[in-house]
C-alpha cells in the first residue's frame, strides 16, 4: 500500500505527504540532499529516501513495490529550456521506468502537469477544457506537455495527467509576494485587476492527487483541478487585505512594456550569474492573459470536491505565514 512521491519536499508535496499520512497510508518520499526536510520527517508513515529525479536507478530501487506513484517533482524555473526539459520529461521518463519495474501490485502512476500546458483562455476568460490542442507560451509549459505526452503513450501502465490551475496556500512561496505588498500598503499587478483565472488551494490540489490514485477513471485521463470558481485579480487581492487586515493604500497597474524591460534584465542577469530566473520576457506571454480552465470533470470522475473557497483559503495562508514568520 506505499506510495512512492516526488517532489514531497515542495509546495504541494508537503501537502500530499501531510493528507497521505494523515489516512495512515505509508508515503516513500524521494527527496534531495539539499532539500528542507524538517516537515515531512515530522509526519508519521513517511519514508525519505534520497535521490534525485535525474538518477532512474536510484528511483527505480525507491519504486519496488509500491501501489502508486504520484510525481510532483520538477522545475518551475531554468536556465533555458534544454534545462526544463532534461528534470520534466527526463525525470518522468525516470519515474515511467520505476513504474514499469514497480511490480505486479503497481495500481497507478499520477502525473501533476499544468494549466500552462493548454495555454490561456480567449480574451472572454472562456474555460478551457482538457480535450482542447495544447498551446504551452513557455519552455516550461513545453517541457510539462512533452512530460504529458511521455506519459499517456504508455499504453501498459495505469496513468492519469492532472493540471492544477495557480496553486496556493500554507507553505506557498509565490504568492506570499501579494502579501508582502498588501503589508507594505502598496501593491504592484499586471494589466488589469478583472483578469479571470482558476485557482486551488494546496490541500485541495493534494485530496485530488490522492483522489486520482484509486479513482475508477480511464488510463490516459486528463483533468484539470480548480476550486470550481472563476475569480478576477481583484478577487483575490480582497481577499489578501481581508486576509492582512489591511488595504494597500496603492495599487500599481505595470504597464507590459515596462515589465518586458525588466524581465530583460532579470534574464541578462541570470546570464552573468547563470542563476535560473522567474521573469523572463517569454513568462511576460502568460502574465497578462486570462487563466480559466474547466475542472469539472475532475470534480465528477475523481470522487473529489475542492473544500476550501478563496476567502478561507488566503485567511488560513495568512494566518500560516504569520506563524512561520514569513510575514
Amino acid at each position: 500500500m506505499t506510495i512512492l512521491l516526488t517532489g514531497g519536499s515542495g509546495f504541494l508535496g508537503s501537502h500530499v505527504a501531510e493528507q497521505l499520512s494523515l489516512a495512515g497510508r505509508p508515503v516513500r518520499a524521494l527527496v534531495r540532499k539539499t532539500s528542507d526536510t524538517r516537515f515531512l520527517a515530522s509526519l508519521p508513515g513517511v519514508e525519505l529516501v534520497d535521490a534525485s529525479i535525474s538518477d532512474r536507478e536510484a528511483i527505480v530501487r525507491a519504486a519496488a513495490g509500491v501501489t502508486a506513484i504520484v510525481h510532483c517533482a520538477g522545475l518551475v524555473k531554468a536556465r533555458n529550456e534544454d534545462e526544463f526539459h532534461q528534470v520534466n520529461l527526463g525525470g518522468t521518463e525516470n519515474v515511467l521506468a520505476a513504474a514499469a519495474a514497480a511490480g505486479s501490485g503497481f495500481r497507478r502512476l499520477v502525473l501533476v502537469s499544468s494549466q500552462t500546458v493548454a495555454g490561456p483562455s480567449d480574451p472572454q476568460g472562456t474555460p478551457v477544457s482538457a480535450d482542447s490542442p495544447p498551446r504551452p507560451l513557455t519552455a516550461y509549459g513545453r517541457s510539462k506537455r512533452a512530460a504529458e505526452r511521455a506519459v499517456l503513450q504508455r499504453d501498459a501502465l495505469p496513468v492519469v495527467v492532472l493540471r492544477p490551475a495557480a496553486i496556493y496556500g500554507p507553505r506557498d512561496r509565490e504568492i506570499l509576494a501579494f502579501f508582502k505588498a498588501v503589508n507594505s500598503r502598496i501593491l504592484p499587478y499586471f494589466g488589469s485587476t478583472q483578469h479571470r483565472l482558476s485557482i486551488v488551494h494546496g490541500a485541495d490540489a493534494a485530496a485530488a492527487c490522492i483522489a486520482a490514485i484509486d479513482a475508477p477513471v480511464a488510463s490516459g485521463s486528463v483533468y484539470f483541478i480548480d476550486d470550481g470558481a472563476v475569480h478576477t485579480m481583484a478577487d483575490l487581492f480582497d481577499a489578501v487585505e481581508r486576509a492582512m487586515g489591511k488595504k494597500a493604500w496603492l495599487r500599481v497597474p505595470l504597464p507590459e512594456a515596462l515589465v518586458r524591460a525588466v524581465a530583460l534584465g532579470s534574464e541578462l542577469y541570470g546570464k552573468a550569474t547563470n542563476q535560473a530566473q522567474m521573469l523572463t520576457r517569454e513568462k511576460c506571454n502568460e502574465l497578462f492573459r486570462e487563466w480559466v480552465c474547466d475542472g469539472a470533470p475532475a470534480r465528477r470522475d475523481l470522487g473529489w470536491a475542492p473544500k476550501i473557497e478563496i476567502r478561507e483559503g488566503i485567511r488560513l495562508t495568512a494566518a500560516w505565514y504569520r506563524e512561520a514568520g514569513w510575514l
